[in-house]
């Protein structure tokens, strides 16, 4: 008898900060066991908060704990109120099919809600998708070609007008060092008015 892989529903609600200027866009997160918290980019072998770390306080492991071997939460939440950096994901729902957190695995079932999610919030300018996966759901979304890595390109969503970015992926094993990857993501920084 063959099973069908279940469908995982996405665990959090988008974090938003006050007129937020930003969305940054993942795919998916991994399974709770390599969670080192309940918020985005848990996993402590994934390098965003690290990356921003680099970017914002020339530190790359400012956002980290090594006491409770994990990431500073609140710290994060604050660095991302003051950037007005808001984030989400590009899937609400997905099947793994294989046991882990590789987007070349993950089938979306259901992908966001753009469109929504950009009325709701008119402030956001410019959206930034951290890897391949997340790039194709938007530029599919907004009906365009994918921007290539470390470019943008202007879209429309829905009525809502917005740049989108995009960006290397935070995950190791995307082959590019953490420093090659930080200028990437603070040259998009800079061109948007955020660093």
């Amino acid at each position: 008898m063959i099973t069908e892989t279940p469908i995982e529903r996405h665990p959090w609600p988008p974090f938003m900060p006050n007129d937020p200027r930003m969305l940054m866009l993942g795919t998916f997160p991994p399974k709770p066991n390599r969670w080192s918290m309940e918020f985005f980019y848990p996993n402590r072998m994934n390098d965003m908060w690290r990356l921003m770390g680099l970017i914002f306080y020339d530190n790359r492991d400012f956002l980290w704990d090594p006491e409770t071997n994990a990431f500073r939460l609140d710290d994060i939440k604050a660095m991302l109120n003051e950037k007005g950096i808001a984030l989400w994901d590009t899937a609400m729902a997905v099947r793994r099919l294989r046991d882990n957190a590789s987007d070349k695995f993950l089938e979306i079932v259901e992908p966001i809600n753009l469109v929504d999610l950009l009325n709701a919030h008119p402030t956001i300018d410019a959206m930034v998708t951290a890897g391949e996966k997340a790039t194709g759901v938007i530029a599919e979304i907004a009906k365009i070609t994918p921007p290539r890595m470390g470019e943008c390109i202007p879209c429309t969503v829905g009525t809502h007008r917005v740049t989108l970015w995009r960006m290397p992926s935070s995950s190791r094993a995307y082959p590019m060092s953490i420093e090659k990857k930080a200028s990437f993501y603070r040259m998009m920084f800079i061109k948007t008015g955020i660093l």
